[in-house]
């Protein structure tokens, strides 16, 4: 069904915060791009400024169709990714020693990326449906939903959206109101589970993977090698200092001593560029969007938008989380990117579909029947 309800309704606050983080990532593309560029050779930015307007697409969409009528077919979708995440490893791109990608002429689709958010409806829609279940019901059969995505996603191998998976699955599981003694047997059985887990996890990465996991303690113990990355990102945000070295005199990132620094390590990049206050700034817009997407959640009418909002919710923090703290050395280099700044096209279009769906519960809150 499509909201035909008046721009009053509309949170411009919270679109004006996105928007301006992505503006932010733009720019930090922007400096880090190869400059000239080769011939017939079009520049990061100007391909994620393209991948910003579908976004802004999918973000409309999201906003326009009853996220009711979205969870109506929730498992549908879910079938659907979990063969686009099997034809991925069948068919898909290989790069790096990962298979994560459809190649569709010059661009790529990343599914996994998009499994992220179809899980979020589909657990939003198994919670809502089953209020006042057994923890069987809570945490067994919702596991059992997860599963086939999380496996076939570390299969790729991709630890770091995984990582999301498992972190997405814990917070609905919480959300869809777990009792002490059910968690109390989740945790158990999850710790009876791990060391089988960790093995399966283990064997599944690739020798780069584990290498930057075990680097993670001690970079130096391999500073032009494996600790390169860590190593050459807290360089980079240290010599930021208080008000940063602005895009020219950025070093780091503008001689390319930082790698990925459009993808995975543009927060470094920001951080040289604009130092501690600039990273202040940064910080006060995602604490704006995510104190706005709690207010959503919390003032949601319905189960079903409560638990689809808080997942969403979670899905950003973490990524939010795990990206900055692994730049800072805090966690390990595991490849998650940074919602609404790090370059990619199927990471920016969901992040801002999610975004969407967001504003969508907000603007139905009023609705007493759907």
């Amino acid at each position: 069904m499509i909201d035909t309800r008046s721009p009053d309704s509309f949170e411009w606050r919270f679109v004006l915060v996105a928007l301006g983080i992505l503006a932010v990532g733009v720019i930090s593309i922007y400096s880090v791009s190869p400059s000239p560029m080769s011939k017939g050779q079009t520049p990061l930015y100007a391909k994620q400024l393209a991948w910003i307007l579908i976004g802004l697409v999918a973000f409309l969409a999201a906003v326009a169709i009853d996220y009711h009528s979205l969870a109506r077919h929730a498992y549908v979708l879910y079938g659907l990714t979990l063969i686009l995440l099997v034809l991925v490893l069948v068919m898909g791109r290989s790069s790096r020693g990962a298979q994560r990608w459809f190649a569709v002429g010059p661009l790529t689709f990343q599914p996994s990326e998009v499994a992220k958010l179809v899980l979020v409806l589909v657990l939003s829609k198994y919670f809502a449906d089953v209020q006042r279940a057994g923890w069987i019901q809570r945490v067994i059969v919702p596991g059992l939903i997860t599963l086939p995505g999380l496996l076939l996603i570390l299969k790729q191998p991709d630890l770091g959206t995984a990582m999301s998976f498992t972190f997405i699955f814990v917070s609905m599981v919480l959300v869809g109101g777990l009792h002490a003694k059910a968690l109390g047997l989740g945790v158990l059985f999850t710790s009876m589970l791990f060391p089988f887990a960790w093995e399966l996890i283990w064997t599944s990465l690739h020798d780069y993977q584990r290498d930057r996991i075990l680097t993670f303690w001690d970079p130096m113990t391999d500073p032009a090698g494996k600790g390169y990355h860590a190593l050459q990102s807290r360089i980079a945000i240290g010599s930021g200092g208080l008000l940063g070295k602005g895009l020219v005199e950025a070093t780091q990132s503008r001689l390319k001593f930082l790698p990925e620094g459009h993808t995975d390590f543009i927060f470094a990049v920001f951080a040289e560029q604009w130092g501690f206050i600039g990273v202040f700034v940064l910080f006060l817009l995602f604490a704006a969007l995510i104190f706005l997407a709690s207010e959503i959640a919390g003032k949601a009418k319905d189960p079903l938008g409560l638990l689809l909002a808080a997942g969403i919710l979670s899905m950003v923090g973490f990524c939010l989380m795990v990206n900055v703290g692994m730049t800072m050395g805090i966690f390990p280099i595991v490849g998650i990117p940074l919602p609404l700044m790090s370059y990619g096209g199927t990471t920016t279009v969901t992040s801002m579909a999610a975004l969407g769906l967001l504003l969508n519960v907000k603007r139905r809150r009023l609705t007493l029947f759907y």
